[in-house]
């Protein structure tokens, strides 16, 4: 029954394609091309955390690699044909430049990756209007690996849960050290945990 409905909802979605989206979907499930909003964030971060951005990025490296890793062992042990490869659909999926990917794709490792960072960074940087827009740029990547046939829509929601799982794990594990380490040590602290004394 959810396999149909995935296979229903996937051909609605590719079907729907056009020269132009195709070359949007395209460059947005890239990922060199959101190279500079990484940089952004990274440097909003080194601004915020000064001394303890270093913690953080080996917060965020952690986070990254569970998440691409445990993806694709869910890969290897599910053994999840992806659309393009199965043969059901053989010459139904409508494919952009012909990739198609691996050949396993429950789940999606763009969609984990996406909602990991884009749960573990709403937490460090939080501010609302950030929220909104890192959370619509996790989906936008998530649909976009449907739009192009290489994901079933449930790759990508259980990818997205997935990574957002282990992006606020992390956050909590950077919570217990910062609260039980961090704090205690003056060379890390900010001037949000000592405010100056009037």
């Amino acid at each position: 029954m959810l396999e149909h409905l995935d296979q229903q909802l996937i051909l609605l979605i590719n079907s729907s394609h056009s020269p132009f989206f195709d070359k949007v979907m395209y460059a947005i499930s890239g990922r060199v091309i959101w190279a500079p909003l990484y940089l952004a964030i990274l440097i909003y971060l080194g601004f915020k955390y000064k001394r303890k951005l270093y913690i953080v990025l080996i917060i965020i490296a952690l986070a990254i690699t569970l998440s691409d890793q445990a993806s694709v062992i869910l890969k290897n042990i599910t053994m999840r044909l992806r659309p393009c490869h199965e043969p059901a659909l053989a010459g139904i999926v409508h494919l952009v430049n012909g990739e198609c990917g691996g050949l396993y794709s429950f789940v999606s490792s763009h969609a984990a990756n996406s909602f990991n960072i884009a749960l573990l960074s709403l937490l460090f940087i939080r501010k609302r209007w950030y929220t909104i827009s890192i959370i619509f740029w996790a989906a936008i990547i998530g649909f976009s690996r449907i739009y192009l046939g290489v994901h079933y829509p449930g790759d990508v929601i259980c990818g997205s849960i997935l990574g957002a799982l282990i992006g606020w794990s992390m956050y909590r594990l950077y919570e217990l050290f910062d609260y039980r380490v961090l704090r205690d040590k003056s060379y890390f602290s900010t001037t949000e945990d000592h405010p100056p004394v009037n």
